[in-house]
């Protein structure tokens, strides 16, 4: 029989979930199934697309099917979701994908928002770093993404992050309005790699300070709980503020510098309808969020516009 959309949705299912058993949790189906959907896949053309032994990857003719399989359920899905766009229901699911401190931070509120306002539509999320979230947005494994400081191109601008000194709140710069990075020298300094050390990294640099950080934490709860235990400081961003305990507080630092998150869909294929109406209805929720008690200054937000002039 010729090539169906089950067979390519559990082929991708099980490249994205990383095995069989992960795969059928993800479409709310047998094991047995997915197994039999990829089989006749790999019938139908006449070669293996999955390695099965030890960790599940794809084979040399899986890798060069999965792009195609991906865009063609990317069309299935924009079909069925322009069809309900019309008759005025939005339904299915959104796959978006964002940094860590989004995920954590900002995210939470959203999709409470979200599943309230557009109960037929689901928001699933994936974490990753900023050049992961942009290849999978790039590839369809994410629908959406909140990208950090893109480049000009399609987009909602949900805010302007500012980043911040993290200190314990006995630390003796805790109760100034702004502090200066140089006054931070005297600390060691805590950095988790990624998308934000460039930007730490550049905070460092006009004051003719050398960055050489202490320690190097790549899980951001470990970092919190370094600072809170007097370990060393931090330079974190504005939207990190809901996952500190009460004893840390972040404090304006100059010189001053920020990121933008930018609510996205592909650059090169049609949005998801829901998309467009998450963005836009992020934005009109966003200010009424606690995010932080300097609501206005920390960040600001904007109507929905295109990214050109994000």
């Amino acid at each position: 029989m010729p090539v169906n959309v089950p067979q390519l949705r559990a082929f991708v299912a099980v490249v994205d979930a990383g095995g069989f058993s992960a795969a059928a949790d993800e479409l709310g189906v047998s094991q047995s199934a997915v197994s039999h959907a990829v089989a006749s896949l790999e019938r139908e053309l006449a070669g293996p697309l999955l390695v099965r032994a030890g960790q599940v990857r794809t084979t040399v003719l899986g890798e060069r099917v999965l792009p195609y399989a991906r865009g063609a359920l990317s069309a299935v899905r924009g079909v069925e979701e322009v069809a309900a766009d019309v008759a005025g229901t939005l339904t299915g699911t959104v796959r978006l994908a964002a940094t860590p401190t989004v995920c954590q931070g900002l995210l939470p509120g959203l999709t409470a928002h979200w599943r309230e306002s557009f109960p037929h539509v689901t928001v699933r999320v994936f974490e990753g770093d900023s050049a992961e979230i942009a290849g999978w947005l790039e590839n369809g494994t994410a629908d959406a993404a909140v990208l950090v400081d893109p480049p000009p191109g399609p987009g909602v601008r949900l805010a302007v992050d500012g980043y911040r000194a993290l200190l314990p709140r006995d630390h003796p710069l805790a109760g100034e309005p702004v502090v200066d990075i140089r006054d931070l020298a005297d600390d060691d300094f805590l950095i988790s790699p990624g998308g934000c050390e460039d930007r730490v990294r550049a905070l460092h640099e006009p004051a003719g300070l050398r960055f050489a950080p202490a320690h190097r934490v790549r899980d951001l709860a470990t970092l919190i709980s370094m600072v809170q235990a007097g370990i060393g400081v931090t330079v974190l961003s504005e939207v990190s503020r809901p996952l500190l305990p009460a004893d840390l507080v972040l404090v304006r630092v100059s010189p001053r510098a920020a990121r933008r998150l930018v609510l996205s869909g592909p650059r090169d294929r049609p949005w998801h309808p829901a998309v467009r109406a998450l963005a836009e209805s992020a934005v009109t929720h966003l200010p009424r969020c606690p995010l932080s008690g300097e609501r206005g200054t920390a960040w600001r937000h904007v109507r929905p516009q295109c990214a050109h002039e994000c």
